[in-house]
């Protein structure tokens, strides 16, 4: 057979402990195929979390993928962990409404911006977590609809203050 004695052995103590002689399951690097579903998953769910991911995808062994793998295969794809844009989601209607109002304001000088009142409110965040939020973007894909946090407006409006 040409084999080492050490080989025969460790084949014949595999027979004895798993009823098998081939190689066990071990764990290596996603495929090409599970690298374009692990992207087309976050592209679709920009919040999707990588651990969730991981939990859900699959080796050719049936073996789960680690939480840093599948951010090492975001990354080498372009995908980066970033945070949110909080705020409203921009229509165009909304853009063209803003553009508006910069238009109409753009002549305004220090006097003017003196009678306008900024106040430095507390924030409290009900609908989200405060800061810890990621998502998975490529580089000026800020804000595109699908990776902006929209934030209510109406129960900011609603708000007591005491």
């Amino acid at each position: 057979m040409n084999l080492k004695k050490t080989t025969i052995f460790r084949v014949r103590q595999r027979l004895h402990e798993t009823d098998m002689v081939s190689d066990r399951p071990r764990s290596g690097r996603p495929t090409q195929r599970q690298d374009r579903n692990l992207v087309r998953n976050h592209m679709n769910n920009r919040f999707l979390l990588a651990s969730a991911s991981s939990r859900h995808t699959r080796e050719r062994n049936n073996q789960r993928i680690s939480a840093n793998t599948v951010r090492r295969r975001l990354s080498t794809s372009g995908l980066r962990a970033r945070c949110p844009y909080i705020g409203p989601i921009l229509t165009q209607s909304l853009r063209h409404q803003r553009t508006l109002w910069a238009q109409e304001h753009a002549a305004c000088d220090r006097i003017q911006w003196r009678q306008v009142v900024f106040s430095d409110e507390p924030r409290f965040c009900i609908d989200h977590a405060d800061g810890h939020v990621h998502l998975w973007r490529k580089s000026g894909e800020r804000y595109q609809a699908n990776c902006v946090r929209e934030h209510d407006r109406e129960a900011q409006r609603g708000h007591t203050h005491y």
